[in-house]
């Protein structure tokens, strides 16, 4: 398994806020994470990386219980791509040197690099349409140059479980539809790693998610195969507001049928 989670909860100042969870993701498989803002995605996937622990029930990641392994090694097989981090780069590196810097999960580039290191950068920028990118600095790059430029930072490790938090979050509609292509082309790339997309617009789903988890008030409240998940009648459950999916090129298309407030 590469994530096995079993009767999670996780408690701060005396409030719940992941409760009874249950999740197993398998190798291989792509998983969307969907849920509203507040419902526990972030909890959660700082649980996966082991910065925070279950209050109650177990958990393993990539097959490495919690308490019986040193979780700053674990880490070093996740990829994890967060508007968090696009804040602590820094603006004046190039483009080419934050993806180096992903061999050795650093926050600038300190380490010696060889001809082999400079190669798979190079051929990550290229298949996410970053070549034209590589001697730009951070901070001249827009928002959706940015997120390409840290997902091929977060493959350099060669990752086992690759993390996307909200990768399409300030994007418009152009740059959020060809980040969506290039994180495709990611996922069918032969030796890619396990991928969880977090996010909550359904529009974002991806063919390649085969797999969704549904996430709310801090409960799994539906986890298959994302053709059963994203039906009108258990979103509109979900949302707890009467919602149409329309489906169209593989993806699906969320409209309100009803008001939201009386």
């Amino acid at each position: 398994m590469v994530i096995d989670i079993h009767n999670v909860s996780w408690n701060r100042n005396h409030k719940l806020i992941l409760q009874n969870m249950n999740w197993t993701v398998k190798e291989g498989e792509h998983w969307c994470l969907l849920g509203l803002n507040g419902s526990g995605k972030t909890t959660l996937l700082n649980m996966i990386n082991g910065y925070i622990w279950p209050t109650e029930g177990s958990m393993s990641v990539l097959g490495k219980t919690f308490g019986e392994y040193d979780l700053r090694e674990l880490r070093k097989s996740i990829g994890w791509v967060s508007t968090s981090l696009q804040q602590k780069l820094y603006g004046s590196e190039t483009a080419l040197k934050i993806v180096l810097s992903g061999k050795f999960a650093t926050i600038g580039l300190y380490d010696q690099t060889d001809t082999k290191d400079l190669g798979r950068a190079e051929a990550l920028m290229k298949l996410l349409g970053c070549t034209a990118l590589m001697e730009r600095t951070y901070d001249t790059l827009s928002q959706g140059e940015r997120q390409r430029v840290l997902i091929a930072r977060a493959l350099m490790a060669s990752p086992k479980l690759l993390i996307l938090d909200e990768p399409c979050t300030g994007l418009d509609v152009f740059a959020r539809e060809q980040l969506l292509q290039m994180i495709g082309t990611v996922a069918a790339e032969e030796n890619a790693p396990t991928i969880i997309y977090v996010t909550h617009h359904v529009e974002e789903i991806l063919p390649c998610f085969t797999k969704t988890l549904l996430i709310k008030e801090g409960q799994v409240f539906a986890a298959n195969h994302t053709s059963d998940v994203l039906t009108s009648a258990l979103m509109s459950d979900f949302f707890e507001v009467p919602v149409e999916l329309l489906r169209r090129d593989g993806r699906n298309w969320l409209s309100v049928k009803g008001a939201l407030w009386n």
